[in-house]
């Protein structure tokens, strides 16, 4: 199909990727993993459904570009320009609604294959902030795959006057991750039981975002935590994990992992 985006939006979205780029490079990047194995870097036989606030949407662009990832972004012309840019940093997208449109949603992420992990923003596009819509939870229930809350976070960031407080990270700051575990639906869920979901991965994608701004502003140590780069890790030898792979000791170490139990 022939590319009917304007010039001007073609050559903005390359040029706001390059400067993305340029940007996002100077921070610090740590992350704390409930399981580690859930890092989109890596292989998996099973899709997954990443969801984190629409305000931190600045640092999965920057850092898990080509990652087999489908971003979900809205048919609304609003996005037509943060389509251009999820395409430059690497990103596959979706246009479509999860609450209402779902079924075409669904049909386009079949055309890009059953190996495609989506990313989505689930206050997004217009709010309210930091309220979980029903959509992923529908989504993760419909098609079998799980859901994996992003807690993020960056030192103390310049913020717009947007619905959703758009964080703008300072350069050479800290970035911070918190990501919690899969999250299962079970199938065949009436209203009462997805809203029932929706609350608890509301809850826990709360707990972790409000975990990782915390770490990033305290610029602490934790135990377990492991430094992120641009589409890799630092890895041991042969690809391995540089320390052994989590355990429920290592799990405890994240204060929301604790809480970490879905309604029902």
């Amino acid at each position: 199909m022939k590319d009917k985006t304007p010039l001007w939006m073609r050559a903005s979205g390359f040029g706001s990727a390059a400067g993305i780029r340029a940007w996002m490079g100077t921070l610090e990047y740590q992350a704390q993993f409930y399981d580690p194995s859930v890092d989109a870097i890596y292989t998996s036989e099973t899709p997954r459904i990443y969801v984190f606030w629409h305000e931190y949407l600045l640092l999965p662009l920057a850092i898990r570009g080509h990652c087999k990832l489908t971003m979900l972004l809205s048919k609304h012309r609003d996005a037509d320009i943060l389509f251009r840019l999820a395409h430059h940093m690497g990103f596959e997208c979706v246009r479509g609604s999860t609450y209402s449109g779902a079924t075409a949603a669904l049909m386009e992420l079949t055309r890009v294959g059953q190996q495609m992990h989506m990313a989505i923003t689930p206050d997004g596009p217009r709010g309210p902030r930091r309220e979980l819509a029903q959509g992923p939870v529908f989504l993760a229930s419909r098609m079998g795959l799980p859901i994996v809350p992003m807690g993020l976070g960056y030192d103390r960031p310049w913020r717009l006057k947007s619905w959703d407080r758009f964080a703008i990270p300072r350069p050479f700051s800290r970035a911070r991750g918190v990501v919690g575990p899969e999250i299962y639906v079970p199938p065949n869920l009436d209203r009462d039981e997805l809203e029932l979901r929706r609350q608890g991965v509301e809850r826990i994608l709360n707990e972790l975002t409000t975990e990782a701004e915390q770490w990033a502003e305290s610029g602490e140590r934790r135990e377990g935590q492991l430094p992120i780069n641009r589409q890799s890790r630092i890895l041991g030898p042969k690809g391995q994990w540089p320390d052994e792979q989590p355990t429920e000791a290592r799990v405890a170490e994240i204060p929301a992992a604790k809480s970490m139990r879905l309604a029902g």
